[in-house]
């Protein structure tokens, strides 16, 4: 999901039990995507996101500018482009059909957090105060959510035997994001000792019993 969730990391720390195993090449662009993310972060943390231009992240990385906007058109999408989309739709499609979609983004998610490496998880706060302090970045975060909510609808339509426009179907898996994406951001202000799978978990009972108080 994007800037996690919106919760993304490596694809290493997603892939579950059972899961292929990508080949050479793919691990290859897998590698190449990581270290300009790497770079990028790094060079965003020392001097700023404005004032990081794509070629000292190429530099840094060691690879070409054009390599770079091969891998992500615009500086925004290094921030928020990752693997974890087709991990996020197996995984929901691999969760009971007649469990609730609260608790199978439940399960997926915090299996995915309980494997994300220190570093990445450093990494991840970067990229939330990213998406909290860039208004590039913020405006892009918002398209790759509606992106990531139609996905979450298809899953949700095939369940329930509703077509994926189905307003409620709409409604549950936009409201879905926008709290994980809350859970991420009061993460971050928590500061590292805050447990991020707890306040996933307490973000998707507040969803499960109904959005009240």
């Amino acid at each position: 999901m994007r800037a996690m969730v919106t919760a993304r990391t490596s694809a290493s720390a997603a892939t579950s039990p059972g899961t292929p195993r990508p080949g050479l090449r793919e691990r290859k662009k897998m590698q190449t995507r990581q270290a300009i993310r790497r770079a990028a972060y790094r060079l965003f943390q020392e001097q700023g996101y404005d004032a990081t231009p794509i070629d000292q992240i190429a530099e840094a990385a060691e690879v070409s500018p054009s390599t770079v906007f091969r891998y992500f058109p615009t500086k925004e999408d290094i921030v928020l482009t990752d693997e974890y989309d087709a991990v996020l739709e197996a995984g929901l499609r691999a969760r009971p059909a007649d469990e609730p979609l609260v608790e199978s983004l439940r399960q997926v998610t915090v299996a995915a957090l309980g494997a994300i490496a220190e570093a990445e998880r450093a990494e991840l706060v970067q990229r939330m105060r990213l998406v909290r302090e860039v208004p590039a970045i913020r405006g892009r975060t918002a398209e790759n959510t509606a992106r990531d909510a139609e996905m979450i609808a298809a899953v949700l339509a095939e369940r329930c035997g509703r077509p994926a426009d189905d307003l409620e179907v709409r409604v549950i898996s936009a409201a879905v994001l926008a709290a994980l994406q809350e859970a991420m951001l009061h993460w971050v202000d928590a500061g590292p000792q805050a447990d991020l799978a707890a306040l996933v978990n307490r973000t998707m009972d507040v969803l499960a019993r109904g959005l009240t108080l």
